[in-house]
């Protein structure tokens, strides 16, 4: 169950920290967003790290073996980045619509996978 949590966990933490990283890209397409500062911008992406963090720190203490967890710090890493790199990638091609999913995305995405598989063999 913990293993379960903390993949949740991180998952919500992705979709605060992809808006975070990049949402301000589409503040363009936001007419009271558009003459914001990079000052402002900052702020904003500040706030959404915030919550970023608020299920990023927790997840990783669940689920870190040392902590009763079932995962090493390599697994816990390693998983963080295949979910954000797949949370980016949804947000990306259907909630931003700014780039097509190509063969070289997928071949990369196996990739991904064949280092999860070679991180977690015991």
């Amino acid at each position: 169950m913990k293993g379960l949590y903390t993949v949740l966990l991180l998952m919500l933490s992705n979709v605060f920290m992809t808006l975070a990283w990049y949402g301000h890209l589409e503040f363009k397409k936001i007419s009271w967003l558009q003459s914001i500062g990079l000052f402002g911008v900052i702020l904003i992406s500040w706030g959404l790290a915030f919550f970023e963090y608020i299920f990023q720190v927790p997840a990783n203490k669940i689920g870190f073996s040392e902590n009763g967890g079932p995962f090493s710090m390599f697994q816990l890493k390693v998983i963080q980045e295949v979910i954000s790199l797949t949370v980016f990638t949804l947000f990306a091609v259907y909630i931003f619509k700014t780039d097509k999913l190509n063969i070289n995305h997928l071949i990369g995405f196996v990739f991904l996978i064949l280092a999860v598989f070679f991180i977690f063999k015991k």
